[in-house]
């Protein structure tokens, strides 16, 4: 009697596997390709080191993560994988919860991290088409293409620009609904172009003028440490 063959397929990591795995490439991009320390890792995952290193040890043993005791972590070309994947899947359903369902960009952070977990790829790949594939998503981060490829940007902090530049707002690197609702009053959002008026070291704050209202805005050199711009030359 003949045997039913059964394609085996390999099951979806669980939600915590793609949560570390997509902070790991977060912190990674940050530290621009250096090794991730284990209490960086902790710290972003807001659990212990202990916690974070058994974590660790598993992603290793699924060939996810390169991990070196005492010094820190690496994603191998897998992981990179999975966490662009998780990334895009991210950024499409905070693009479509601002666009098609009304969501501010201060609310959209916290739906997408549940949501993001669930969905399928056909789901994913509908919202992209819907939205006309678009290239970033509310916040200004970039949006990986279904290849995975990202698109890179030349963009600087703007606590690190000198007084007198102009530049355009690419990226809010902060998720703090507090903060965006703040930046959002002042009209610093993605696209929005400013004049650099005066940088005060002493007082820890620099200040912006909008091209267009011409309105005036003073901030702590932390915060705009979390706003990315290009300069305009």
């Amino acid at each position: 009697m003949a045997t039913k063959s059964r394609i085996k397929t390999e099951a979806r990591p669980t939600s915590t596997v793609e949560q570390y795995i997509k902070v790991i490439f977060s912190q990674q991009e940050r530290a621009e390709g250096e090794i991730v320390g284990m209490k960086q890792l902790a710290d972003a995952m807001a659990v212990t080191p202990g916690t974070a290193t058994s974590m660790v040890k598993h992603l290793s043993a699924r060939a996810l993560v390169d991990y070196t005791p005492r010094k820190g972590v690496l994603l191998t070309a897998t992981g990179r994988k999975l966490a662009v994947t998780m990334i895009r899947r991210h950024r499409l359903i905070e693009t479509f919860l601002e666009q098609v369902l009304g969501y501010d960009w201060t609310e959209v952070h916290e739906d997408a991290e549940a949501l993001e977990h669930a969905v399928s790829e056909r789901f994913i790949e509908r919202i992209d088409t819907y939205l006309e594939y678009p290239q970033t998503d509310p916040h200004g981060d970039p949006i990986p293409d279904s290849s995975g490829a990202i698109e890179r940007r030349l963009s600087v902090p703007l606590d690190r620009c000198s007084e007198g530049d102009q530049v355009t707002v690419v990226r809010i690197g902060d998720e703090d609904p507090e903060f965006l609702i703040l930046m959002k009053e002042h009209m610093l959002t993605p696209g929005e172009v400013f004049l650099v008026t005066e940088i005060n070291p002493t007082a820890g704050t620099l200040s912006v003028c909008h091209i267009e209202s011409k309105a005036l805005f003073t901030l702590g050199l932390a915060a705009g440490a979390r706003i990315l711009v290009a300069p305009i030359h």
